[in-house]
């Protein structure tokens, strides 16, 4: 099994959540953590943004990355959201057969 961790920014708490439960009830995620409190500075459609967000950092099987992916393009509120995965290079091995029993 390849795990990954995928990060997702959300605009507030109430939409992580929401796509948080919707991506590990469906399978294809294992966990979600909800980080508050983050200032994002970004260039959007030629403009300097300087937001508040919140970002999900979510654990899944490298497998999994594509139907996820599209399942929170289904769920987010932005035009493009950020949704990038990087991996696991070494992790508890009990935490890491748990992530493959709890994800397809």
């Amino acid at each position: 099994m390849e795990a990954i961790v995928v990060y997702i920014t959300a605009p507030n708490e109430d939409e992580a959540a929401r796509i948080a439960k919707a991506i590990v009830e469906e399978r294809l995620a294992g966990c979600a953590n909800i980080v508050k409190g983050i200032r994002s500075i970004y260039s959007w459609q030629g403009k300097i943004e300087d937001d508040a967000e919140v970002l999900m950092i979510v654990k899944t099987q490298r497998h999994l990355f594509e139907p996820l992916k599209r399942r929170v393009k289904e769920l987010h509120s932005y035009t493009v959201p950020e949704i990038i995965a990087l991996p696991i290079i070494e992790g508890s091995e009990d935490y890491l057969n748990w992530l493959k029993e709890v994800t397809e």
